[in-house]
């Protein structure tokens, strides 16, 4: 089409409004067909003009945002931006067509993992007023969508943002997979923010499912455990103390957790031994890069919760200690192994006291001699089985019948 000026101009002139309508319509289909954003943002300028009804520009700027994504990509942002500008001062007209618009370019953005964008267009729309923040459901899901696309950009304090606002509508709604949508995204928030402990409880809930099917769609067993292995990451990364010992309890006795790959470790710290470095590393390499993230003093999050348990199960070993044989046993320097230390008692987190003038520490336990007699040869024993294990593995000695 040559003037498009023109071909505007005439429909102006069209009386009767049904027609007037569908003669838009014909105009803005050969824009998208031909794929023209000069004339694209003719029409919409068009569309926004004093000669242009407003119940006509609402119909046909309706059917153009639903239409834009006929446009290649490229030409699709640069009408869809060109359209949110100028359509901006009188937004309070287009509330629907504006959001259509947003949720176009947004779903566009999440297809080239431009996480961020996506989620601020989304974060556009009004959702507090307007026709559609009146919508429950529909607030509910743009909020938890926002949030997740966040979570995707490791941007866990914007995610924060809109799952809160999504936790004043999840009571009054009974869409049952929006409510695990939104617990999955809560859980991943603690997570984010290295609350490891709350983050694994509410992991460990959501592998509890007892559905297999939420709004049509099918939970695998495959999305079960993988939230169940986040459950036992987590734990394993929770700062040492009562409370994760009585998770990692939980975690162990669960049958489903011996099938984990990570099963191996969660035994170990869920038995109180020593962890090595080979373990550490191997296990590091399952981490996801906010859980390897650097703390104030330089060393990273599971290097602290390693140092935190290994301490904690050297105290289930050891009645006292020096701290420069704590710090050989640990990896750390002695006046490091004595301030770990020094936190996890005076947290409650460990029993003990410390004697700077002996640089010794001093364990207490609450078991007796008996009882402590007893948890030293279960651990020997524990010890050995999996000596045996290894051996019939190799093949070096027969299964005994």
């Amino acid at each position: 089409m040559g003037d498009m000026g023109a071909a505007l101009r005439a429909v102006v002139g069209v009386a009767e409004p049904k027609a007037k309508v569908e003669a838009y319509r014909a105009l803005l289909a050969d824009v998208i067909a031909r794929n023209d954003v000069e004339h694209a943002k003719q029409f919409v300028d068009h569309m926004l003009c004093e000669d242009v009804p407003l119940v006509v520009a609402r119909q046909v700027l309706q059917q153009m945002a639903g239409e834009l994504r006929g446009l290649q990509p490229e030409q699709h942002k640069a009408v869809a931006h060109y359209a949110l500008t100028h359509i901006q001062p009188r937004v309070v007209s287009f509330e629907e067509q504006v959001a259509v618009i947003r949720e176009g370019l947004a779903l566009l953005y999440e297809g080239e993992e431009e996480w961020a964008k996506a989620a601020q267009m989304l974060a556009g729309i009004d959702l507090d007023g307007g026709s559609r923040g009146q919508d429950v459901a529909y607030r509910l899901s743009k909020c938890i969508k926002i949030a997740l696309l966040y979570l995707e950009d490791d941007d866990a304090v914007n995610a924060e943002t809109f799952i809160k606002k999504a936790s004043f509508d999840i009571g009054q709604h009974s869409d049952q997979a929006l409510a695990l949508q939104y617990k999955v995204c809560y859980a991943r928030i603690l997570d984010s923010k290295r609350k490891f402990l709350e983050a694994a409880l509410k992991y460990y809930d959501l592998s509890q499912l007892d559905q297999r099917e939420l709004g049509g769609k099918q939970v695998d067993e495959g999305e079960l455990e993988a939230v169940l292995n986040a459950a036992v990451t987590c734990t394993i990364l929770a700062a040492a103390g009562p409370q994760r010992s009585r998770m990692l309890a939980t975690l162990y006795k669960d049958e489903r957790c011996s099938q984990l790959k990570i099963y191996p470790i969660l035994q170990k710290v869920y038995l109180e031994r020593i962890l090595r470095s080979p373990e550490v590393q191997a296990f590091a390499e399952e981490l996801k890069p906010h859980q390897k993230a650097l703390l104030a003093d330089g060393s990273t999050v599971l290097d602290r919760a390693v140092i935190e348990h290994n301490l904690l199960s050297a105290s289930k070993l050891y009645t006292n200690i020096s701290f420069e044989e704590l710090g050989a046993l640990l990896g750390i320097a002695a006046h490091t192994a004595e301030k770990v230390a020094a936190r996890m008692i005076s947290e409650d987190r460990m029993k003990g006291t410390i004697d700077q003038v002996e640089a010794v520490i001093h364990f207490d336990n609450d078991i007796d001699d008996l009882q402590q007699w007893d948890h030293q040869i279960a651990s020997l024993c524990h010890a050995l089985n999996d000596i045996l294990d290894g051996v019939v593995k190799k093949g070096a000695m027969p299964v005994p019948v």
